[in-house]
């Protein structure tokens, strides 16, 4: 399940903490599902935020603005009409935008407060077990009924595209999160959801592949002989385990050449994390509603972007504002160490190399991790 982490404590007690030399944490990563008496005692601190009304857009207070993405094919910029085979344009729109907020529909606040709040958990055991005096707070994401902090994009993403008469949407999913997610979120919305699973994955897990088949979507293992990109990459390596690179290239290749069919994506992309900041703009309420102090440190785990950002995006506008002073930590997997060990440079997002250009840490659109990764 995915997860982010908060901590806090004294400045008197900075020098004692085992995790780093400052007296407030935070941190994303996984957990199990807290009990019920351990919400309903957080709930009656006071600490229960309401759900937001709107996204925050982290661009609207860069001081420099991320590198455009560019067409796949010219290298120039994107123009809107550029994105339009993949997405909607509402999605368009705030992909590109640079408006600080964006309103949040009232047809995707009646979907979220299924699960939303989510609740704000502070991790005593594991502040006895590491034996420091800091706070840990865990803001826990898997209330959704896909588990995880995916379905806070999958539903708005498949509201627009029902909205904008879209008959069906493709994706691509490893471990399964994000496929169960825009499979629940397909099925509020009448879309026809199909799904590309990294092949070491759709093996490792069945009942992720029955959780998307029991929400109505169509999946399959990625490399398939479904698609031109999927049919090459078995004639080169009939035993390929599959990448996500890979399920990209074949669920874009499907939306790019079908009319009514549109492409998501669970991480990376302005637009999906937008989504995601709704964890953070929580996390900043119901801090402040048990009367904490602003962390010294924020982590997340990192992968695409999508929990890391969602958490921290909020804290690091008002950190830029002047109104606290967190330190910030991305937490990536040794598998496939992008951040630390890639190049900064314009790449594909996907094996094939069919989507935009984007500048990024990346290890080469054709580099394959170890399976471990995908699952």
């Amino acid at each position: 399940m995915d997860t982010a982490y908060y901590t806090a404590a004294g400045p008197e007690q900075r020098a004692s903490l085992l995790c780093a030399p400052k007296h407030r944490v935070a941190a994303g990563g996984r957990t199990r599902s807290p009990s019920f008496a351990a919400r309903a005692s957080l709930k009656s601190s006071g600490a229960r935020a309401s759900i937001p009304k709107q996204w925050y857009n982290l661009v609207a207070d860069l001081p420099v603005k991320p590198p455009p993405q560019l067409h796949p094919q010219t290298h120039q910029p994107l123009v809107p009409s550029d994105l339009s085979p993949l997405f909607p344009d509402e999605l368009i729109r705030q992909e590109l935008t640079e408006e600080r907020f964006v309103d949040i529909p009232e047809e995707v606040i009646d979907v979220y407060e299924l699960w939303r709040p989510t609740p704000l958990i502070r991790a005593k055991r594991l502040e006895k077990l590491l034996g420091t005096p800091a706070k840990i707070y865990y803001k826990y994401e898997g209330t959704s009924p896909a588990g995880s902090h995916k379905a806070n994009t999958a539903v708005p993403q498949a509201w627009y595209n029902a909205a904008a008469g879209v008959r069906s949407v493709v994706t691509e999913t490893g471990a399964g999160q994000w496929g169960s997610a825009l499979s629940f979120a397909s099925s509020l919305f009448g879309l026809n959801c199909e799904v590309w699973q990294v092949r070491a994955s759709f093996d490792q897990k069945p009942y992720r592949r029955l959780m998307m088949e029991t929400w109505g979507a169509t999946v399959h293992p990625s490399p398939s002989e479904a698609t031109a990109a999927g049919r090459a990459i078995l004639a080169a390596d009939p035993s390929s385990p599959g990448s996500l690179g890979m399920a990209i290239s074949e669920a874009v290749e499907v939306a790019a050449t079908s009319a009514d069919t549109k492409y998501c994506l669970g991480s990376v992309l302005n637009h999906v994390l937008l989504h995601q900041t709704v964890i953070g703009e929580e996390c900043l309420e119901q801090l402040a509603a048990l009367g904490e102090a602003p962390p010294d440190v924020v982590i997340g785990c990192t992968g695409g972007g999508s929990n890391f950002g969602g958490l921290a995006f909020p804290f690091i506008r008002e950190k830029l504002a002047g109104r606290m002073s967190p330190e910030f930590r991305a937490v990536e997997p040794a598998a496939c160490p992008t951040l630390t060990k890639g190049v900064y440079a314009y790449d594909f997002g996907d094996t094939a190399g069919l989507t935009p250009l984007m500048k990024m840490h990346t290890l080469g659109h054709g580099f394959v991790p170890d399976p471990i990764h995908a699952g």
